[in-house]
């Protein structure tokens, strides 16, 4: 399964980068916790540990406490590729990741990004 050279990536080296994107765009590094929560269901201390012991993306996914079930609801294109046809199940968590944090950084509303029901 260690095929792609992301998988070997730390999860501290890509969460920077994150953060600097979303920020760019002027929205709150907090932000990209809370999707990144949300998908994973790490808390701020868990994602904090994660970032401190240096876990590669596959580390940090194998210990995710609890992947949330609506991450099947995340759609789209990133690095060309529709995420909901990614085979690799690793690979398309860390593309929906991505996404997410895309979708950060351009604006949209939070109950859109953690693909909350509408409220009526």
């Amino acid at each position: 399964m260690g095929s792609h050279r992301i998988f070997a990536m730390t999860f501290a080296s890509i969460h920077p980068l994150y953060v600097a994107k979303v920020e760019r765009k002027g929205r709150d590094a907090a932000d990209v916790d809370r999707v990144i929560s949300w998908l994973t269901g790490y808390d701020e201390a868990g994602l904090a540990r994660a970032i401190a012991d240096g876990v590669t993306l596959e580390e940090f996914f194998a210990r995710a406490p609890a992947m949330n079930p609506a991450a099947e609801l995340i759609t789209g294109v990133i690095c060309g590729v529709r995420v909901e046809e990614i085979d690799d199940p690793l690979m398309q968590r860390i593309r929906h990741m991505d996404k997410l944090v895309d979708e950060v950084a351009r604006g949209k509303k939070m109950q859109s990004i953690l693909r909350a029901p509408a409220t009526a």
